[in-house]
């Protein structure tokens, strides 16, 4: 994810509040229904939260009009937890530029939930709950009631371009404790310095039967954010103590932050007046907290960042192999050097986020380990199961023509042997050799045949003798 400057004004007239735009969605702003937010574009939004293929995956937001603009320009994105169920909606209302004169600004809006992450958003997965446009003849978009023409929201279709002019969305329905993320976007990308406004207002039957307790209140005294999962390489992350309930009376800030999270604070990382925001840089992981002195007290908050890499294989654990045959199959568990959110796929299979794989076929497989956050996903790595195929096909075809312990070289001192249903020895191999079904020359008919395998295998600092038999199918 990216960052990027555009600025805004959030202002809770109960609580006096005032606070910058948060421009990513890790640092979406708290926000609650007990009062309007103002906000601002200012003209310099240029980096964009999405990759242009994934935008298009969310079907209302489009690039700007000036050719040159990024898809997210002068974007604002706030954050919501529901506090009681019902009905939740809001109105956008772009508002003339300085307070006064025409409408400039065309604001899309695009709803992400329920619990989405950022890394989930920013890939294209997240789901998205509702998405819809204003243009400059309509001048109000949001979910629920457009509150001027009084016009049901409804099913996003691209409806304004299709002529019935509905730039509103069909209400949401929510559960307490639901967290939803809102992205407010400027569509006409305007460059020329001059501010554009909007004003969001919660609506809905739940807002409407108490407006302090539908959307979580307490989710605003969150004001550094909602915890962060970044990759490594990632931008800096701006944390800012501006977007506290204390607004602008500050008297002095002070950062810490406790890299390991056990509750420790390992170390200051600045204070003073004016120390309204730090930047956190990869691969810093750690719970960052500020302490706000303010005239009628202190107010604080922590934010946990944990950065991700990409990831390394450790090591492949064979749990149980064929040669065993306790049970007779081979299980494996992939294991990974590193705290992340991983997914398998074991010899181009699909991912499960279980590391143990169950019945993998002996000799060599490959594993492919993929960070769940997006941080990266490794090249296929090979890794060995020594044991036996069940059977083999001597038809000269390429495939399964010949027979022996895969990963028999791995093995000490290791010489297999091979009987028919009789008992008697028609094959004698090591690592060098395989049996093709052979016996002096001649085809050995389709039938079940019998392997004894001995080899060496180091046992508290002793070489210990080591004795399998099983039974394999020669098919023709």
């Amino acid at each position: 994810m990216r960052l990027f400057c555009a600025i805004c004004c959030v202002c809770f007239f109960s609580f006096g509040m005032h606070a910058q735009n948060s421009p990513d969605c890790r640092t979406a702003i708290p926000v609650c229904a007990d009062a309007p937010i103002m906000g601002y574009a200012d003209g310099h939004g240029d980096i964009d939260d999405f990759d242009p293929e994934v935008i298009k995956l969310y079907d209302c937001l489009e690039k700007g009009s000036v050719s040159s603009a990024n898809i997210e320009n002068n974007a604002s994105w706030f954050v919501f937890r529901a506090g009681t169920g019902g009905q939740v909606g809001f109105d956008i209302e772009a508002l003339p530029v300085g307070g006064s004169g025409s409408v400039t600004a065309e604001w899309d809006f695009i709803v992400f939930g329920p619990d989405p992450d950022c890394a989930a958003i920013s890939d294209g997965t997240a789901p998205a709950a509702a998405c819809n446009y204003e243009v400059n003849n309509t001048n109000f978009t949001g979910i629920g009631v457009n509150p001027v023409s009084g016009q049901e929201g409804g099913a996003f279709v691209d409806d304004v371009t299709e002529g019935n002019g509905n730039t509103y969305s069909e209400w949401l329905n929510v559960q307490p404790g639901e967290i939803y993320y809102i992205l407010i976007n400027n569509f006409n990308t305007n460059f020329d310095d001059e501010t554009e406004h909007f004003e969001l207002t919660f609506t809905g039957s739940s807002i409407d039967a108490d407006q302090n307790s539908a959307l979580d209140c307490t989710l605003r005294d969150e004001f550094l954010g909602l915890d962060i999962i970044a990759c490594e390489g990632d931008p800096d992350i701006t944390l800012s103590a501006l977007n506290s309930p204390a607004g602008p009376d500050i008297h002095n800030v002070a950062w810490s932050v406790d890299y390991d999270d056990d509750g420790t604070v390992d170390q200051p990382l600045g204070s003073g007046p004016s120390a309204t925001e730090i930047m956190v840089s990869s691969p810093d992981s750690g719970r960052y907290f500020v302490d706000i002195t303010t005239s009628f007290g202190h107010v604080t908050d922590d934010i946990l960042i944990t950065y991700y890499g990409i990831p390394v294989l450790d090591r492949v654990d064979v749990l149980n192999s064929n040669l065993t045959l306790d049970p007779d199959i081979n299980n494996i568990e992939i294991i990974v050097d590193g705290d992340g959110s991983y997914e398998y796929a074991v010899n181009g299979g699909e991912f499960q986020d279980d590391s143990v794989f169950n019945d993998v076929p002996p000799g060599i497989n490959t594993v492919i380990i993929n960070d769940k956050y997006g941080c990266g996903i490794t090249e296929p790595i090979e890794f060995l199961v020594v044991g036996y195929p069940k059977f083999f096909t001597p038809n000269n075809d390429g495939a399964n023509d010949d027979w022996n312990i895969k990963g028999i070289e791995t093995l000490n001192n290791a010489v297999v042997y091979v009987f028919d249903r009789y008992g008697k020895l028609v094959a004698q191999l090591s690592a060098t050799t395989d049996w093709d079904g052979t016996l002096n020359g001649k085809s050995l008919p389709a039938s079940d045949y019998w392997f004894r395998l001995e080899y060496d295998e180091q046992a508290d600092g002793a070489l210990v003798a080591k004795c399998t038999r099983a039974n394999f199918t020669l098919k023709r």
